[in-house]
């Protein structure tokens, strides 16, 4: 059995084009190998472009925080799409439930520096800045001051 398979008998090959011999088991080009033998189908690859978009969105809301209104609404974003993420590895279709975590908690981050600053800018009152005199408002001009003293 010089090209055969175990339980299989051996081919010597056919005659190919122009006159050449063809390999074992090959008829016209194509090559038949045993039953059970060849390529299995490919598990589907894991739908981890939730957790990731999570993430990615988290650290831009926590890295762009000073532009409040942005970093709020990519923190829901962030938060929403990692709770996805987070679903989806549950239920096993996807393999990075950390990263959807880690979306998680940048987006409440960026969500809480971004709130931050808005009550910081609500808070703080303008005059505050103005106590200098030279805000070019006729009330606090120095040389009105100056002339009722």
């Amino acid at each position: 059995m010089p090209y055969g398979y175990p339980g299989f008998p051996a081919h010597q090959g056919t005659p190919g084009p122009y006159g050449y011999p063809g390999y074992p088991g090959q008829q016209g080009g194509q090559v038949q190998g045993p039953p059970g033998y060849g390529w299995s189908a490919m598990p589907m690859a894991p739908a981890n472009g939730m957790g990731v978009t999570a993430l990615v969105l988290g650290i831009i809301s926590a890295a762009v925080f000073c532009l409040w209104p942005l970093a709020i609404v990519l923190g829901i974003l962030a938060i929403i799409f990692g709770a996805i993420g987070r679903g989806r590895a549950r239920r096993g279709e996807a393999t990075n439930p950390g990263q959807a975590l880690a979306g998680i908690i940048c987006g409440i981050a960026g969500i809480v520096l971004g709130v931050a600053l808005l009550v910081v800018l609500i808070v703080v009152p303008d005059d505050a800045f103005e106590e200098d005199g030279a805000s070019g408002t006729p009330g606090h001009s120095t040389t009105q001051a100056a002339a009722r003293s």
